[in-house]
């Protein structure tokens, strides 16, 4: 996998976008398709990708649910470049895939990694190194699971508030004998 675009002479800077800034358009490396690049426009809710294919343009605009998830992947070093770590917005068809984050170490990894799920509202995927991807978290739909906490009293915040007693519930106890006023006529007082 590639960085992404066609960077200009001298530029060190690998692809990295916005989350928060959509809708964006940049360049993507493909390839098979002619001149090896691909035109990407990334909305919150579709994604719009134009290449040219053996001299056939072609456009594929694809809504971001069909996407499996954002997945987090390791690119290995080679004679080229060294590894990095790459963030990427995973289809089933790796053509499809589309290059969100591209960073030499993984310091702003994980932060990229979490504001593009959250932004497109997909789970967070992780990549091993066979190429398989995998959820790091256990979820039921889109609620994460742990194991649930015990319960303390002397920690809550409600412990400062107000009294123990208060936080008891009794059923109302009426009087034997309620008084009963009978014949009265009701004071309203005017001003």
């Amino acid at each position: 996998m590639s960085a992404g675009g066609v960077m200009p002479s001298g530029s060190s800077r690998l692809l990295r976008l916005d989350p928060f800034a959509l809708p964006v358009q940049f360049r993507a490396s493909d390839a098979a398709a002619d001149e090896r690049v691909r035109f990407v426009e990334l909305h919150r809710k579709r994604v719009v990708m134009r290449r040219s294919l053996a001299g056939m343009r072609m456009a594929v605009s694809l809504p971001v649910s069909n996407y499996l998830g954002v997945a987090l992947q390791i690119v290995a070093p080679d004679d080229a470049s060294d590894g990095a770590v790459a963030i990427v917005l995973a289809h089933r068809d790796a053509a499809l895939a589309v290059p969100l984050f591209t960073a030499p170490n993984g310091v702003d990894a994980i932060v990229q990694w979490r504001a593009w799920g959250h932004v497109f509202d997909l789970p967070l995927l992780v990549a091993d190194a066979d190429g398989s991807l995998r959820e790091p978290f256990r979820r039921l739909n889109g609620v994460r699971i742990t194991s649930p906490q015990a319960r303390r009293r002397r920690g809550s915040p409600l412990k400062r508030r107000r009294p123990r007693i208060l936080t008891r519930r009794r059923a109302a106890r009426l009087p034997k004998a309620p008084r009963i006023h009978r014949e009265e006529r009701e004071i309203i007082a005017r001003s």
